[in-house]
């Protein structure tokens, strides 16, 4: 079987497992690996582990391409900031434009001169001028691409009310549907503002929780916990 090992991503903070290959790597090397955006830079925190033998774990493995040189770094480097600087861009001509859209964030590919753009809308928006604006001043392929505030909460992350990373951001791959009756199965007290998420929909907890007796509930007392 081959060797995974665990990686921190110096992009998004998220954990991420990989293929080890014939590369000889020891903790604290910084790898630049696969990702959607063509490549990212993530610390080794784990070799060998029993975190890292898990089944599981080899079915979402990404390979590592190689050790991170001084140019892969500062290429990063370089990156965040053309990202910050096209964030602000954007956002001046959305405002120059009225447009209704809300820009979440910008993602620019490793490799390649080409952008993302973020956005969340209540419904279709006409950017052709937008993005006419964007690839004047940037000189990148632009894409538009429009998310709903679930993707939204996990491609920013935050604290949940748990005091833990969101699971979206931290660990989730994809949403699965929740729904009100999975908080009555387990009998939590239905107020909107405790089992909503960041993102203002039902907490994705509540699917996970949903074969136990429920967080706000207490077996030993036998009666529900209402705050």
């Amino acid at each position: 079987m081959p060797e995974i090992v665990r990686l921190l991503s110096l992009t998004t903070g998220k954990i991420v497992r990989a293929l080890k290959g014939d590369l000889a790597i020891s903790l604290g090397d910084i790898c630049l690996v696969e990702s959607d955006l063509g490549g990212d830079l993530a610390e080794v925190i784990d070799i060998g582990s029993e975190i890292c033998q898990y089944e599981r774990a080899h079915n979402d493995a990404v390979k590592i391409i190689r050790r991170a040189t001084e140019e892969d770094k500062n290429r990063l480097a370089w990156l965040r900031e053309k990202e910050k600087y096209a964030f602000d861009f954007c956002l001046q001509r959305i405002k120059a434009h009225g447009l209704p859209m809300k820009l979440v964030a910008v993602r620019y590919f490793f490799e390649e001169k080409k952008a993302i753009f973020y956005y969340t809308a209540d419904g279709r928006i006409d950017f052709r001028q937008l993005v006419k604006d964007l690839a004047r001043e940037l000189r990148i392929r632009i894409e538009m691409r429009q998310i709903g505030v679930r993707d939204e909460a996990k491609l920013v992350g935050g604290i949940g009310v748990c005091g833990r990373l969101i699971c979206c951001f931290s660990f989730m791959r994809s949403f699965e549907p929740v729904t009100i009756q999975k908080a009555r199965r387990q009998q939590i007290v239905i107020n909107p503002t405790k089992i909503s998420g960041l993102c203002g929909r039902l907490m994705c907890c509540l699917a996970f929780e949903e074969e136990s007796a429920g967080r706000l509930y207490s077996e030993e007392e036998e009666y529900l916990i209402e705050d």
